[in-house]
């Protein structure tokens, strides 16, 4: 796990979610926040817009994931892209002892304890050089 950016992720925590957020001051959703985080942590991430809460495909979180500076690796990733249903795909920054993410329904950032209760449909790695 990159500490620094999971620092920066567990600085978040509390803000409010809003989405396509991508200000802590008026809030984040979960794509701002591994945005925002990226960016606290020195990192250049290009996030993507224009997408709804709900969709099949994450091909467009994937190629700006790509375009971050993340790369693919099988497990272990600083970034995780887990399927919270069928149709909804949701992005979390791992942490010490658990995960970092933007959460609708509680209207804020907040840290989820332990493993993830969802599959898993991608891990990305932050580069350990800042472009």
């Amino acid at each position: 796990m990159n500490a620094d950016l999971a620092a920066a992720a567990l600085n978040l925590i509390g803000t409010p979610f809003r989405l396509h957020g991508r200000d802590p001051a008026t809030g984040l959703d979960c794509v701002g926040l591994v945005a925002e985080a990226m960016r606290c942590a020195g990192f250049h991430p290009v996030p993507p817009g224009g997408y709804g809460l709900r969709a099949l495909s994450v091909d467009a979180l994937v190629l700006h994931a790509g375009a971050s500076g993340l790369v693919p690796v099988p497990d272990d990733g600083d970034v995780v892209l887990a399927r919270v249903s069928p149709v909804q795909a949701h992005l979390l920054v791992a942490a010490p002892d658990g995960f970092v993410h933007a959460h609708a329904g509680l209207g804020r950032v907040t840290f989820l304890p332990g493993p993830l209760p969802w599959p898993v449909a991608r891990e990305w790695r932050v580069l350990s050089e800042r472009p």
